[in-house]
């Protein structure tokens, strides 16, 4: 996970991109996000629930999201 938050310091044009990202995973009026949906999405994207994101995917993930989000404003 150092490598994520390293790599996404370097990248303040997505920090409010992972900030939105991160409160969408919330559950409703909770803290933290769940730590089972989390594995559930690393499975349906790696095969595997133990497997995190790399950086370069994560900041991929974060670059489609504020792309599309830009193209349902526009539209």
């Amino acid at each position: 996970m150092r490598a994520e938050v390293g790599h996404m310091m370097r990248r303040p044009d997505l920090w409010l991109e992972a900030i939105r990202a991160a409160s969408g995973m919330r559950r409703r009026g909770a803290a933290t996000i769940d730590a089972r949906y989390t594995r559930w999405r690393q499975a349906t994207a790696y095969g595997n629930g133990d497997v995190g994101a790399s950086a370069e995917d994560l900041v991929a993930f974060l670059t489609w999201r504020r792309r599309q989000r830009r193209l349902r404003s526009h539209s």
